[in-house]
C-alpha cells in the first residue's frame, strides 16, 4: 500500500472518538483524528459533568474534551480540520472525501455523534448548554433541585426524561403537541400517574425567555386547538424530541436503522459489515447516549482495529 495510506483514521472528537485515539496511539498505530464542525462533541457545549467517574467535583464539560485531547496528543495522535462529504469502501484502502481531498486508511473509526433535535423557538440557542436549556436529563437534571421544570416531547424518551426528573424536581411539566402521548403504553401510564407530572396538551413551545442573569425564567406557550397563548416560568427546559444521527456520508457503505443510526453486527457493538471498519458513540447508540458508554465504545472501536490490522500483516 502507499505510504500516504494511514493505520487508522478516527472521524470524530467527542468521548468516543478520543477515547479510540488514546488506545490507538498507545498502540503504536500512530492514528490520525478527523475533527468536524464541533471538535470535542455534544460535551462541550455542557458547562459542568458530574457523572464522569474520576471527577467527585465534576468538571467542566470542554475541560474534559481538552484533557481527552491533550492525552491523545500525548501518545502521538495527529489532528486534521475536516469534513467527509463521502467514503468508498470497496477497496481495502479505503477512501475517505472531503470537498478538497481524499484520505486512504486500512482501518476507519466512525464516532461522529448525533445532533439532538431543537426546537428552533428565539431564546434557545442563547440558553443552550449551562442557562437552563438542555437535552439531557440524565447529566444535568441533578442541578435543577426542587425546582419547576418543563420537558418538550411525547415519546418514549420525553417520558423517561420527565420521570427522572421527578427524583430532583419540584414539578415537571410535559409540553406535548397532540392529545395523546407517542410512547409506549407502559411508560406514558406511569408518566400521567406520577404526581410531580402534569401534562400540556396541543401545546407548543414558541419561545424560551431569559431573566437578567441570562438564565432561563419562562417558556411563552400556545395551545393548537383554542390558539390560546400563555407563560409558563420554570427554571430548566428540557428538550426531548430525538437526535440525528451524523451518519450521513456513510449511510450507504454501512448499514443504517430507520432512524440513521449505524447497525453493528450481531454480537459486537462496534464491528460493521465492512472488515476494518467501526463505529462508536452516539452515532450508533440510541439507547444511553453517555459520555462514558461512548468512551467505553471508543475503547472497543481501537482493540478491534488493532486486532484487525495486527491479522491483516
Amino acid at each position: 500500500m502507499s505510504n500516504d495510506t494511514e493505520n487508522v483514521v478516527i472521524i470524530g472528537t467527542g468521548c468516543s472518538g478520543l477515547t479510540a485515539a488514546i488506545y490507538t496511539a498507545r498502540a503504536n498505530l500512530n492514528p490520525l483524528v478527523l475533527e468536524g464542525n464541533l471538535p470535542g462533541g455534544q460535551l462541550t457545549q455542557t458547562s459542568e459533568v458530574e457523572n464522569f467517574p474520576g471527577f467527585p467535583d465534576g468538571i467542566d464539560g470542554f475541560m474534559l474534551m481538552d484533557n481527552l485531547r491533550k492525552q491523545a496528543t500525548r501518545f502521538g495522535t495527529r489532528f486534521e480540520q475536516s469534513q467527509i462529504e463521502s467514503v468508498d469502501f470497496s477497496q481495502s484502502a479505503y477512501t475517505l472525501k472531503t470537498s478538497s481531498r481524499e484520505y486512504k486508511a486500512r482501518s476507519v473509526i466512525i464516532a461522529t455523534g448525533a445532533s439532538p433535535r431543537l426546537l428552533g423557538v428565539p431564546g434557545e440557542k442563547e440558553m443552550f448548554g449551562g442557562k437552563g436549556v438542555t437535552t439531557c436529563a440524565t447529566c444535568d437534571g441533578a442541578f435543577y433541585r426542587n425546582m419547576d421544570v418543563v420537558v418538550v416531547g411525547g415519546g418514549d424518551t420525553a417520558c423517561e426524561e420527565a420521570l427522572f426528573l421527578t427524583r430532583f424536581c419540584r414539578k415537571i411539566t410535559l409540553i406535548h403537541r397532540r392529545d395523546a402521548l407517542r410512547a409506549s403504553k407502559i411508560m406514558a401510564d406511569r408518566t400521567l400517574a406520577h404526581e410531580k407530572i402534569e401534562v400540556l396538551w396541543d401545546t407548543v413551545v414558541e419561545a424560551i425567555v431569559a431573566d437578567d442573569t441570562g438564565n432561563v425564567s419562562s417558556v411563552r406557550l400556545k395551545n393548537r386547538v383554542s390558539l390560546e397563548q400563555s407563560e409558563l416560568p420554570c427554571k430548566g427546559v428540557f428538550i426531548a424530541i430525538g437526535h440525528l444521527p451524523n451518519t450521513g456520508p456513510f449511510a450507504n457503505a454501512i448499514k443504517v436503522d430507520e432512524n440513521g443510526y449505524f447497525v453493528p453486527e450481531t454480537g459486537s457493538q462496534v464491528k460493521t459489515n465492512i472488515p476494518g471498519v467501526y463505529v462508536s458513540g452516539d452515532c450508533a447508540d440510541h439507547v444511553y447516549r453517555q459520555a462514558i458508554t461512548a468512551a467505553g465504545m471508543g475503547c472497543q472501536a481501537a482493540i478491534e482495529a488493532e486486532r484487525y490490522l495486527a491479522e491483516s500483516d
